[in-house]
């Protein structure tokens, strides 16, 4: 009896506020320029993904592993798009701040699952290129549509996991001191921060997720391309190590653009002190940036990809072109 009692007073001494307030982007000089910018980067990213998504959905001769991995990064950045950029413009174009505590914690879960979706494609996109120079011979014995789709679906499925469990894992905690968060979005670290309760548990459980979808797949990544390196390096001509180097350029220009933006805030802030503001900015461009920069990449550097978009337009151009010639004959 004297359990039930204790649970519940622990549960009556909860105070979770009925809204939560979003500072971020506020008090930036010029911030009205900023976020003309997050305009022009959020209709680049719908745009971009849904066109790649719409690609290699409908052509048949991109449905191999290798684009069910751009498939699934495409996906991902579009959902990680809608998931704060929308927010943050209403929070402007509205002048109101204020999210409910449950809108809150459908924010964070959202963000994060995307962010750590786009982490753990990257790494399986770094081991199929690992498998395809490294294992030619045995690439389709180990790689193909079925087994990507079901490594997609674990990680999916291990992704909302852990992310649901760290989202639920808030309203344990106590706002007793502030509801106001000091960030762009409703971010785990800062709402954390806010806590007056006990949260060694939600420490340790977002230093797992650091270590899982940040540590952990820079070092696989790391980790692969050692050894393309190595396994180049036995390749006699350079003409053949360039021919298979280039088909890594996509992939290593995708990790740049998402892991990048994350080590140089991590980097500056252990070198100085990073003001609420420079933090703020850093990190949503770290967030805005990728999912617009990786369709572009998409294009520029997959030969199969730019082949079908130059026969689209052929298809398109020449038709039109014929009529206009009808007309004026």
């Amino acid at each position: 009896m004297s359990s039930l009692n204790a649970n519940f007073v622990q549960n009556m001494s909860i105070v979770r506020p009925e809204y939560f307030f979003i500072t971020g982007l506020t008090d930036i000089p010029y911030s009205s320029y900023y976020y003309i910018f997050l305009c022009v980067t959020y209709f680049i990213a719908v745009i971009g993904n849904s066109a790649v998504l719409l690609l290699i959905a409908l052509e048949r001769s991109l449905h191999s592993p290798k684009y069910i991995g751009l498939f699934n990064l495409a996906l991902v950045d579009l959902g990680e798009t809608n998931a704060w950029i929308p927010n943050t413009m209403n929070i402007f174009f509205s002048d109101s701040q204020y999210m409910s505590y449950n809108a809150c914690l459908a924010n964070m879960f959202f963000v994060n699952l995307f962010v750590t979706l786009q982490s753990a494609t990257l790494v399986v996109l770094a081991l199929d290129r690992y498998i395809a120079i490294c294992l030619p011979l045995r690439y389709h014995a180990i790689v193909n549509n079925t087994v990507m789709s079901l490594v997609f679906i674990v990680i999916w499925a291990f992704n909302t996991s852990v992310v649901a469990l760290a989202a639920s894992l808030i309203t344990q905690l106590s706002f007793c001191k502030s509801n106001v968060v000091e960030s762009y979005y409703c971010d785990y670290g800062a709402v954390l921060g806010m806590a007056c309760n006990d949260k060694s548990i939600h420490i340790f459980i977002k230093n797992l997720i650091v270590a899982l979808f940040l540590v952990a797949p820079l070092i696989l990544i790391a980790l692969s391309y050692i050894g393309i390196v190595f396994a180049l390096s036995k390749i006699t001509t350079w003409e053949a190590r360039l021919k298979a180097l280039k088909t890594c350029v996509s992939h290593l220009l995708l990790v740049v653009s998402f892991f990048l933006p994350v080590l140089s805030i991590i980097i500056a802030s252990l070198i100085a002190p990073l003001t609420l503001n420079a933090r703020i900015i850093s990190a949503s461009l770290s967030l805005s940036l990728p999912p617009m920069l990786n369709p572009i990449i998409y294009v520029l550097n997959t030969t199969e990809i730019r082949v079908l978009i130059q026969k689209l337009l052929k298809n398109r151009i020449v038709p039109i072109r014929k009529n206009i010639s009808k007309r004026w004959k």
